[in-house]
């Protein structure tokens, strides 16, 4: 039982000495210890087999044993020794808390000694400071008094505890006393000096005054506003006589006047009273701004009289004025008076309002090329805010009204000028070496838009840069209208519908007219004005943005304007679209009513083709070089005509019947090199070949090879009829039984040989995925292109026996 017990002890105190590998280590780098006996892994087998490792070592085996014992009490007795020293210790703090009890008690009543002290001395001050106050205060000692005061209030700082002691109470009382007494003698000595009333001239400086400011300094902060505002009354009564309401100089053309007067005023302060006032009462400055104020409000109030003799001219030049002196007052003080909150500080100076350019060029592709690549220019820093901008000129706003209308009457000039300009000289001449120029006007347009945009931004940033962005979206749509979409070549066929001289002109036999190079040449103008117009549009709106309020920021919307815009570069693209589509109609005609089945021979290019290649190199070289400057849209009318002719090509390919063999083999080289063509359209008559747009490549490609798909299998021979039909499905991805039954037509089949053959290919085509049925049975219930065609002439016909 004693052996199961000591196991039992041994494994808890194993248990219990357990200890993590961090502290283990932290242990062993501060006690470092080569015995085993202090190792963490420390196996006593181990330790037993290495003391004795033979059976002849257990002879000295009671010498070991005598050394671990001795071992054990050395390290029994350095245990106790430190539990000794612990316990020593506490012992030893308590005696010490007992011994500086005492000093504590000692160092609390010097303490208390020394307050008691400083206490009397300052109550010994505090009375003595009173008591000269008092006397100073009657014998009017204000350089004195502007020290003593200051030290007696910091000194009453220290009693406001012992406010309840009735001594105390007496002297604060004697203090605030002396305080009124001297905030209301100072105020009668600047009334006497200073008189609001009556004809006795001011007096000047003197150092009793000088002195008295000072002291306002310490006193009520409203004795010191009191006599800034007396002051300052009493300097500008002058200014009220002379620049009444009835006097002449008090209208806007001899506005100079009253800024003359102030600056005189402000001269004279400074050599008259500038050591007077203190420095950081900045009296020059507060007397500036209250001029201001009565300046804005009496100019307010005249312009609501006489409204109706304000003028333009008169208004601009009162503006500009008032803007110059209120730059002077920047440059003169810094502004730190100003607690007017509604004033609103200038967002920058006119050298940097600009809205395009710094510098403006003359020629105007010079200015139309800068301005382009304004947006990509680093913006300047914008220059120190000018604190007092607005604090006159504000009282103008009401009346910019008038600014708005001038610039509306003289917009609605220039627009008209623009297009008497136009009418007399005419389209601009083709200019293939640098491509098609921008109409000057457009130009001239945006230059008088930003010259206004900076002189409206200098006068007001808030509702007037509003009404002014009104009238900048009128005349830019009107510009659109009556310079750009009004001097558009018109068609006769533009509208895509039938008009009685599109037919006079086929009755006739004649071909549509089609627009000659100068023509061509104003279209390309006019589509690089309006690019150029959309590009200066978008790039004024964020200008506007930039000058305006920030709560006003929203109400600019230039989308309307742009999108104007966009619409003439649309229009012009199919303009010329359709001008060569038309010029290519007649070649396609031909080809239609060829006898294709009498075809001998495959020779060279068919005459049909020859015309679109020449209709092609005619057009395109000229529209290429004139949008010289507007790639992107040189890239869309290529896509477009690809869009157009070549679904129009492949219906004119349906009417080919019936085909021989060779008559087909014949139209298939004239399709490859119809193809050919078209991919080189964007580069064809050029010196530079470039290489087509892949977009364009694509949808050429595409279109041209389904025709030259459609022609192979014309080709193809008819039987065995499962091959023709599995050869059709496999060339053409888009197969359907319309386009099968054309491709019949073209070889020439009967009805009863189609039927056969289609209720074949109905058998063999993949079954349509889900939700495809109804679409397959809404488009056999819509007209073919055949059937709708086969209306069209026969209305033709009818209004034909009609006329």
């Amino acid at each position: 039982m004693m052996e199961e017990e000591e196991l039992e002890f041994v494994e808890e105190l194993e248990a219990v000495l357990q200890l993590t590998p961090e502290v283990q280590l932290a242990i062993e780098q501060v006690f470092p210890s080569q015995d085993p006996l202090d190792r963490a892994d420390f196996n006593a087998v181990e330790y037993i087999n290495t003391l004795f490792p033979t059976e002849q070592s257990l002879a000295n085996i009671d010498e070991v044993v005598n050394k671990i014992r001795l071992k054990i009490r050395r390290l029994d007795d350095n245990i106790r020794t430190v539990v000794r020293g612990q316990t020593n210790v506490g012992q030893d703090g308590r005696q010490v808390k007992e011994i500086t009890r005492d000093i504590k008690q000692l160092d609390h009543a010097k303490r208390h000694l020394t307050t008691s002290i400083t206490t009397l001395n300052h109550l010994h001050m505090l009375a003595g400071g009173v008591d000269s106050l008092e006397a100073m205060t009657r014998r009017r000692q204000y350089g004195e008094v502007a020290n003593l005061l200051q030290g007696v209030m910091n000194v009453l700082e220290h009693f406001h505890k012992y406010m309840g002691i009735p001594q105390i109470r007496q002297l604060s009382e004697r203090v605030k006393a002396a305080q009124t007494e001297l905030g209301q003698q100072i105020l009668a000595d600047f009334e006497e000096a200073f008189p609001s009333q009556g004809t006795k001239r001011p007096g000047g400086p003197s150092n009793v005054l000088r002195d008295a400011c000072l002291v306002a300094n310490i006193l009520d902060p409203r004795i010191k506003q009191e006599i800034m505002k007396k002051f300052i009354k009493q300097h500008l009564s002058e200014y009220l006589v002379l620049f009444q309401e009835n006097q002449d100089v008090a209208w806007l053309d001899k506005i100079d006047r009253r800024y003359a007067w102030i600056k005189r005023q402000l001269v004279d302060y400074e050599e008259k009273y500038g050591r007077m006032f203190p420095r950081e009462w900045y009296m020059a400055e507060r007397i500036a701004v209250e001029f201001c104020h009565v300046t804005r409000t009496e100019l307010a109030k005249i312009m609501r009289t006489r409204a109706k003799e304000i003028e333009v001219k008169l208004l601009l030049f009162a503006i500009q004025r008032t803007t110059n002196f209120e730059g002077f007052l920047a440059k003169r003080f810094s502004g730190c008076t100003l607690t007017d909150g509604t004033l609103k500080k200038l967002e920058s100076p006119p050298t940097s309002t600009n809205p395009f350019l710094e510098d403006e060029p003359t020629p105007e592709m010079e200015e139309l090329a800068t301005e382009r690549g304004d947006l990509d220019q680093p913006k300047k820093p914008k220059a120190p805010d000018n604190p007092f901008h607005g604090i006159v000129s504000k009282c103008f706003e009401p009346h910019l009204y008038v600014y708005i209308e001038s610039q509306d009457k003289n917009l609605g000039e220039l627009i008209d000028r623009f297009v008497a300009d136009f009418k007399a000289q005419g389209p601009p001449k083709p200019n293939t070496d640098e491509g098609g120029a921008v109409l000057p006007s457009c130009a001239d347009l945006f230059v008088y838009y930003k010259k206004c945009m900076v002189q409206c931004s200098q006068l007001s940033t808030g509702e007037p840069m509003i009404a002014l962005t009104t009238i900048f979206q009128k005349y830019l749509r009107e510009y659109a209208w009556k310079i750009l979409s009004g001097n558009l070549p018109k068609t006769t066929t533009s509208s895509g519908g039938l008009t009685i001289s599109s037919l006079l002109k086929e009755k006739e036999g004649s071909e549509v007219a089609k627009f000659t190079v100068e023509e061509l040449c104003l279209i390309c103008s006019i589509l690089s004005t309006a690019e150029y117009c959309l590009a200066t549009t978008q790039q004024l709106e964020e200008k506007l943005k930039e000058k305006v309020d920030i709560s006003l920021i929203e109400r600019i919307n230039l989308t309307g304007e742009m999108d104007t815009f966009s619409t003439v570069i649309s229009s012009s693209i199919q303009l010329l679209v359709q001008d060569l589509d038309a010029a290519c109609d007649p070649a396609l005609t031909a080809m239609s009513k060829m006898q294709w089945q009498n075809v001998e021979h495959v020779g060279d290019q068919s005459p049909y083709v020859t015309s679109v290649i020449l209709h092609i190199k005619q057009n395109v070289p000229i529209i290429r070089d004139n949008l010289a400057s507007t790639r992107k849209y040189f890239t869309q009318f290529c896509i477009k005509f690809a869009n157009s002719f070549i679904p129009k090509f492949i219906t004119h390919l349906f009417k080919c019947k019936p085909i021989s063999m060779v008559g087909a083999e014949q139209l298939l080289l004239d399709t490859h090199s119809l193809k050919m063509v078209l991919l080189d359209l964007p580069s064809i008559g050029s010196q530079v070949v470039r290489k087509a747009p892949a977009s364009y490549t694509k949808i050429v490609v595409k279109g041209m090879t389904r025709a030259e798909m459609i022609l192979k299998v014309v080709m193809a021979p008819h039987e065995p009829l499962v091959v023709f039909v599995d050869n059709y499905i496999k060339l053409l991805t888009d197969c359907n039984t319309e386009t099968f039954q054309k491709i019949l037509d073209m070889k020439g089949l009967k009805r009863s040989e189609q039927s056969s053959m289609l209720e074949l290919l109905r058998q063999r085509l993949p079954a349509p995925p889900s939700g495809t049925e109804s679409a397959s049975s809404l488009s056999l219930m819509a007209p073919t292109p055949e059937q709708e065609s086969s209306r069209i002439r026969k209305l033709e016909k009818l209004i034909k026996k009609r006329l």
